[in-house]
């Protein structure tokens, strides 16, 4: 196979560029992500994604192997083989290829089996309890760099502007707090972003996950909090469901709880400020922008965290 891989007969110079006939695909944001395509190899429907490494000038956290923004995570995780076979969460089939340019990843296809938010909080309840050791690459803080990613634009400046303000200054002046409250749970191994697009597939009891990029170890409940902030389903189902995933003697029910909820408002939070600061520029009252639509999902889910919000300002 060539550089670059997708097709037998493909045929790259020294700088890597997709076949022309790949089909992009969502999901190319990313900070190092270059690309990712869809095409055949060998009649085998496959996903290419492309990462690029570092170049002078870029931030140095991008080389930062335990930095939640390290840049070739994934490809670490799927070239060890770490999460083959681990319970609740696993990877589908995939090779990984690199180049002075950067890393290309090929793996299988995965149909999106609709799993239901149930089904996605009991595996990741199950995937707390894999046996993932500690590489290197794994993402050891993620939470702590995502607040400090966000403290280095400001913090949650534009948030202030809103009816929200008040509890926003409170939790943010408090966030070293619910750090180390994070930091004194259990630590599990987590996937860091386990949302449906990213859960997509299901293999029997298992579900298939196709971005590693921000696997890790975390505070128990830490997943549930992010899995919470994108399904349908409320947070009380999702954690009984995590609860039955979980492995006995783990962690407590309380524990679950407060790592899921310290998650799930700090991250609503974070995403509400990102949301809002894109528009604030524009023309008229911020207010009369809470319906634009890459905001308003937004501002729902921080809705749905105002019970959570509550019982964090009472610690």
């Amino acid at each position: 196979m060539s550089r670059g891989t997708g097709s037998s007969s493909a045929s790259f110079s020294p700088m890597w560029q997709p076949e022309p006939e790949w089909v992009a695909l969502p999901g190319g944001s990313g900070t190092s992500t270059v690309g990712v395509w869809r095409t055949a190899l060998g009649g085998r429907p496959v996903v290419v994604k492309r990462l690029g490494a570092p170049q002078p000038g870029d931030p140095g956290i991008l080389s930062e192997r335990a930095h939640v923004a390290y840049w070739r995570r994934e490809a670490d995780v799927l070239e060890t083989g770490l999460v083959a076979a681990t319970p609740g969460l696993r990877a589908a089939g995939a090779s990984v290829e690199e180049d002075p340019d950067g890393v290309t990843i090929v793996r299988d296809w995965v149909e999106d089996a609709a799993a239901s938010g149930l089904f996605l909080a009991v595996s990741i309840g199950r995937f707390a309890g894999a046996a993932i050791g500690h590489p290197t690459f794994l993402a050891s803080d993620l939470m702590r760099d995502r607040l400090a990613r966000v403290a280095r634009k400001g913090g949650w400046t534009t948030l202030a502007r809103t009816t929200v303000a008040d509890v926003a200054e409170h939790l943010w002046t408090r966030r070293e707090v619910m750090l180390m409250m994070l930091d004194g749970l259990p630590q599990v191994p987590q996937h860091g972003d386990p949302t449906a697009l990213n859960l997509p597939g299901r293999d029997a009891d298992e579900a298939l996950a196709i971005d590693w990029g921000t696997l890790g170890w975390g505070p128990v409940g830490g997943d549930l909090g992010y899995l919470s902030l994108s399904s349908r389903e409320d947070f009380e189902p999702l954690l009984d469901a995590y609860l039955l995933g979980l492995p006995a003697g783990l962690a407590d029910r309380e524990s679950v709880v407060l790592g899921a909820r310290i998650v799930a408002v700090f991250t609503a939070l974070s995403r509400a400020e990102w949301a809002l600061n894109r528009v604030a520029a524009g023309e008229g009252a911020l207010a009369a922008k809470y319906r634009h639509p890459a905001v308003a999902p937004h501002l729902r889910t921080l809705q749905r965290q105002f019970d959570h919000m509550e019982a964090l300002l009472a610690l």
